[in-house]
């Protein structure tokens, strides 16, 4: 019965186990591209493969915060600007949501890796960024939320503010035609025609032309039958000459009539009576305008009213980013409990948004980040020796080139030496053979 127990199993001799480290690389592709878009390096999360999970969810949290993003956008634009195009709206909401992948995308990777001492005061700064981004992304999503009480609080401020407006209307346009000069009234006046106040105003300004046109008139009308009353009297019969049988006028007489007629001609009296004449129907027409604009110019008065009322209400229909804005502050700080709920809701608005970056905060320093540090300090150390290596080398070789060098200019030098010592022989025997040749001649000049 002994001989049937294996002693040991099966698959004892089947091959050697696989190692404990690293393990098998993931084959999800899901997963991996959720923390490729972080950062996340499978070849050191092979050795902690617990965290892949912890990091295949950041890499959601990601991409739930840029489509969350383009979410914010889109109901911003169909919001704030409803004539937009279906397409433009859609073209849009995918750009920002790729702006703000790319971005949290490179706030979270560069928290990998971070010593825990210095965690803190490196998330900081990236978590101011992505609050920044988030306020961007939440408040498009609370106006929606809010939306019914801030079209309600927009439509009661414009009722209101349409109220006051027809007020000061029918304060600083009486209708009695006066103009309220007052600074108050400085951006209420209204221009309407044919007031009483106005035309009682021109008929004033024209009786006062019209009393000095006739004065003016009555002046030259008094020179000139003075100067005609002189040319008379000069030239009466009693002051003419008899010559022969005719009466001839005196010098005077012509030249007071000279002078008569000029005037006349230079006064222009006629123009300045036909100017009487033109003020003179001008306050008559003036007058029965007057008389008619007692009746008509109250209903005037209420159609410009109503018309710069409906305008008003026009301009105050457009509720825009800022509008919507004031009339949510509004909302909000009514009581206690809408202020309560608008914080709750707009801290949650704000966490989540910020959660890519607030993630990495309150999660900490992981067993990832730890190994990236000893491969970042074991890269360091690596750079360090092959900086050390190349500096090594460099010297070697420069030692090499100096002895080269030296070498070199040892070996010149001794061919200096050589070339010089047997330019010297060459000069010597040259020397020496002339002493000779002028021996041998002084020699054969004695037995001459």
């Amino acid at each position: 019965m002994a001989t049937d127990v294996p002693v040991r199993p099966a698959d004892a001799f089947a091959g050697p186990p696989m190692p404990f480290r690293p393990d098998r690389p993931d084959r999800g592709r899901v997963a991996v591209r959720l923390r490729r878009l972080i950062g996340v390096r499978e070849d050191v999360l092979d050795y902690v493969p617990e965290e892949r999970p912890r990091y295949t969810r950041y890499g959601v949290v990601v991409l739930n915060t840029a489509l969350l993003a383009g979410l914010s956008m889109a109901v911003a634009l169909a919001t704030y600007r409803s004539g937009l195009p279906l397409t433009s709206v859609i073209t849009v909401a995918v750009a920002w949501s790729g702006v703000i992948l790319a971005l949290d995308s490179w706030l979270v990777s560069t928290t990998h890796g971070i010593p825990p001492g210095r965690l803190l005061r490196t998330v900081l700064p990236r978590l101011v960024i992505s609050l920044l981004l988030s306020i961007s992304i939440a408040e498009p999503l609370l106006f929606q939320l809010f939306d019914k009480e801030i079209r309600q609080q927009i439509a009661v401020s414009n009722d209101e503010q349409v109220k006051h407006y027809e007020g000061m209307l029918i304060r600083c346009n009486p209708k009695t035609g006066e103009v309220d000069g007052s600074a108050a009234c400085h951006d209420y006046q209204l221009n309407v025609k044919n007031s009483p106040a106005q035309l009682a105003k021109s008929i004033a300004d024209n009786a006062a032309a019209t009393k000095i046109m006739q004065a003016r008139v009555d002046g030259i009308n008094k020179a000139q039958s003075g100067k005609n009353s002189i040319a008379t009297k000069e030239c009466e019969p009693s002051k003419q000459n008899w010559v022969g049988r005719h009466y001839y006028t005196t010098e005077i007489c012509e030249n007071a009539k000279a002078d008569a007629k000029s005037y006349h001609n230079s006064s222009r009296i006629g123009f300045y009576e036909g100017q009487l004449r033109k003020l003179t129907t001008t306050g008559s027409t003036l007058s029965a305008q007057q008389d008619r604009a007692s009746a008509s110019y109250g209903p005037a008065l209420q159609r410009s009213v109503a018309a710069a009322e409906h305008k008003r209400r026009s301009e105050l229909a457009d509720d825009g980013l800022l509008t919507r804005a004031h009339a949510l502050e509004a909302v909000a700080w009514n009581d206690w409990f809408a202020a309560l709920i608008f914080v709750v809701v707009h801290l949650l608005l704000l966490g989540i948004d910020s959660m890519p970056v607030l993630g990495k905060l309150m999660s900490g320093s992981t067993t990832y980040d730890r190994l990236l540090v000893s491969r970042f300090e074991t890269s360091r150390r690596i750079h360090a020796d092959e900086i050390e290596v190349q500096y090594a080398c460099a010297e070697m070789e420069h030692e090499v080139q100096r002895h080269r060098v030296q070498l070199e200019t040892t070996e010149r030098m001794h061919r200096l030496e050589h070339e010089h010592r047997l330019a010297q022989a060459e000069r010597s025997l040259k020397l020496r053979a002339e002493l000779d040749r002028r021996a041998a001649n002084l020699l054969r000049g004695d037995r001459g």
